[in-house]
């Protein structure tokens, strides 16, 4: 296992080499799928849910690159179960972004498994970075939303993991305390 996940965390640091995450501290975009892989691992998930933890952006991250990462790259690579996990939380990016977030909420009761895991931690990771370093242009009233918004989407992802859903909810609580505290 450990072999096919250094070759996972490898392959996606090559293709978030340049990118950056939104938040105000600009950090390496490779730490969030890290993160995302990492809490699953200390949450028991299996090894597909955490090899498409550490790949699940790049698909959309390498649109505009002279090589786009391809589903089926990542299936030749790292197997058809990884590559559909991917595509299931993977978003349509040429869908407006209110499309795109209103689907997440309808579609995550829908998902397999694999993909409520990989969606759950990474609305954790999110929130948690929201809470850290949030993009310098979000005023309070983006934060609120996103939260409620990642709350929305958990809702539909439960009956999976107890262990995980509750570290969603600690971090949702964490997120909006933290927002009530900005807003006094």
């Amino acid at each position: 296992m450990i072999s096919r996940v250094l070759a996972a965390a490898s392959f996606a640091a090559a293709v978030h080499a340049t990118h950056r995450r939104k938040g105000a501290a600009q950090e390496p975009y490779i730490n969030h799928p890290l993160e995302v892989a990492q809490i699953l691992a200390e949450h028991d998930a299996p090894e597909a849910a955490i090899l498409a933890a550490l790949l699940h952006d790049t698909v959309e991250d390498s649109s505009d690159d002279p090589e786009p990462v391809t589903l089926e790259a990542l299936s030749a690579r790292f197997g058809a179960e990884v590559a559909s996990i991917v595509a299931e939380v993977s978003d349509d990016k040429s869908l407006p972004k209110e499309m795109r977030k209103a689907l997440q909420v309808k579609m995550a009761p829908k998902k397999s498994d694999g993909a409520k895991l990989v969606k759950l931690a990474d609305k954790i990771s999110n929130l948690r970075a929201i809470m850290l370093a949030p993009p310098a242009s979000w005023d309070h009233a983006r934060k609120v939303e996103y939260v409620g918004w990642a709350g929305r989407v958990a809702a539909g992802l439960r009956g999976v993991n107890p262990a995980l859903e509750a570290r969603f909810d600690a971090t949702y609580r964490e997120a909006m305390a933290a927002l009530a505290r900005e807003a006094a």
